[in-house]
């Protein structure tokens, strides 16, 4: 074989080999390449099953999340319309069929305890027939412990999950006709407590954590509407009873009040009449004493003449008790007629002065009186409002040891004129103030054993006041004298 043959056959090989080489490298190259495809296929494939499942879950999620909108829009309006009443027995009623469909079931129920009767009562029923709704009662009370320990213990029961020792999940199914089923406590603060059931027979519908707290929020809302009713319903029946006391009260306080209205006006009639029939004989006697005193019936002896004037002396104070019994009596009746006009404060006070210049002087009472420049005008009858300063400084002088003090002060209020008549006096018990102003009432001490009096005058001192829509009263301290204040309308 020729040399060129065989160096042809080596080239040919070699080429071959080149190109196998190549070829191999290729090949490698390729299948890198595939490789590098597969797996990138596979973490593609991975991504769109994360992202289909994320898809899915974001689906239901969203669903979820329409559901509970929906519902809490449900409840919202259910809740505006349960609270628009105030009768337990309408409470249930507000919820219907649609509100039920809206929260995704088609039955319900609810039961409140009767703890007078021992039993279950059934309150609410949609969905189901009147025989039905007697069935479940009955197996409700058959197996009552464990429904008051369900609401003893505030928990919710449903499809998804059963607290121990409650009713088995296919019993509650079987019993309520469902497929899926939340029973929830209804509690309140006062009467009684029950549980509301929600069901649905539909087999696509998943009991949702979202659902429970639906139902959960529903039961809340009803306790407190059934809250809501009974304190009203208590409140209510309180305040009927309050009107009927009330009204039976106001009856009894007129009918006293006209019974006392009828012995004053006869107290004052007979006051009145005894007064009349009283003045008559006083005339005489004073009369008679004052002709023998005046010996027109011949000598009288010095003692029958000390005697008579005795008589004289008491058939005057005798005469002054009872014309003050008459004044209080015809002010009473409203006989007498006040004329009441715009009046000078000063002018009144010193004629008061004047009259009892000469008891002052004896004991000698430092007087003085000091009215303000707005309360000199005043709208008082001038008459009777006399007779008012004489019966206060009358009786500040009685109780006012010799070379006391007595004053007279005044205040604006307003539009009235407050008048303070002070001494510094014995004083007055505080047990013996409010009843000053009675009539016939005095002070048991030793000094008014001494000092006479009926009683009568203070009492007058008040008609008086209060005839000119005033008012009196005293401020006193025991051995720090006393002060009468009084109001007037102030003048113009």
């Amino acid at each position: 074989m020729s040399p060129f043959i065989i160096s042809s056959f080596y080239l040919i090989v070699a080429s071959l080999a080149i190109a196998l080489f190549i070829k191999m490298n290729r090949v490698k190259e390729l299948t890198i390449k595939v490789n590098w495809l597969n797996s990138s296929l596979n973490e593609i494939d991975e991504q769109a099953k994360l992202i289909m499942r994320t898809d899915m879950e974001l689906n239901k999620t969203q669903e979820e999340l329409d559901k509970k909108i929906s519902g809490l829009n449900t409840l919202q309006k259910l809740s505006r319309e349960i609270n628009t009443t105030l009768e337990e027995k309408q409470v249930f009623k507000k919820i219907n069929n649609e509100h039920l469909e809206k929260l995704g079931f088609e039955k319900s129920l609810a039961f409140l305890w009767n703890s007078a009767k021992k039993e279950f009562e059934l309150y609410f029923n949609l969905g189901y027939n009147e025989k039905e709704s007697l069935e479940l009662k009955k197996s409700i009370n058959t197996d009552g412990n464990y429904y008051l320990e369900l609401m003893q213990s505030g928990k919710t029961a449903s499809s998804n999950s059963i607290p121990p020792g409650f009713l088995a999940k296919d019993k509650l199914h079987r019993l309520f006709l469902v497929r899926a089923f939340i029973i929830c406590p209804v509690l309140t603060q006062e009467g009684s407590s029950g549980f509301i059931f929600v069901g649905t027979q539909k087999t696509v519908t998943n009991i949702t954590e979202g659902d429970q707290e639906l139902i959960t929020i529903l039961a809340n809302q009803i306790g407190q509407s059934l809250d809501n009713a009974r304190l009203f319903e208590k409140t209510w029946e309180s305040q009927q009873g309050l009107e009927l006391k009330v009204e039976e009260r106001t009856r009894q306080l007129t009918q006293a009040l006209d019974e006392v209205t009828k012995i004053s006006r006869r107290k004052t009639d007979f006051i009145s009449s005894v007064s009349h029939e009283l003045r008559t004989p006083l005339t005489s006697i004073k009369g008679y004493a004052a002709i023998l005193l005046a010996g027109k019936l011949g000598t009288v002896q010095d003692e029958i003449k000390i005697r008579l004037e005795k008589i004289n002396r008491h058939s005057d104070e005798l005469v002054h008790m009872v014309n003050d019994l008459l004044d209080i009596s015809r002010i009473e009746s409203g006989k007498v007629d006040m004329q009441i006009e715009n009046q000078e404060l000063k002018p009144i006070t010193d004629k008061v002065a004047d009259l009892l210049a000469e008891q002052i002087k004896t004991k000698n009472i430092n007087f003085s009186c000091v009215i303000s420049p707005d309360c000199q005008k005043i709208m008082v009858d001038r008459r009777q409002i006399e007779r008012v300063f004489i019966n206060l400084i009358g009786n500040a002088l009685k109780f006012t040891p010799e070379k006391g003090k007595i004053s007279i002060t005044t205040k604006r209020c307003d539009k009235s004129v407050q008048i303070n008549v002070s001494d510094n006096g014995f004083g007055i018990p505080e047990d013996a103030q409010e009843k000053l102003f009675e009539e016939f009432y005095r002070v048991d001490n030793a000094i008014n054993q001494e000092v006479k009096g009926t009683g009568l005058g203070l009492a007058l001192v008040k008609h008086i006041i209060e005839a000119h829509f005033g008012k009196i009263w005293v401020e006193s301290k025991l051995g720090e004298g006393a002060t009468f204040s009084f109001t007037v309308n102030a003048g113009v």
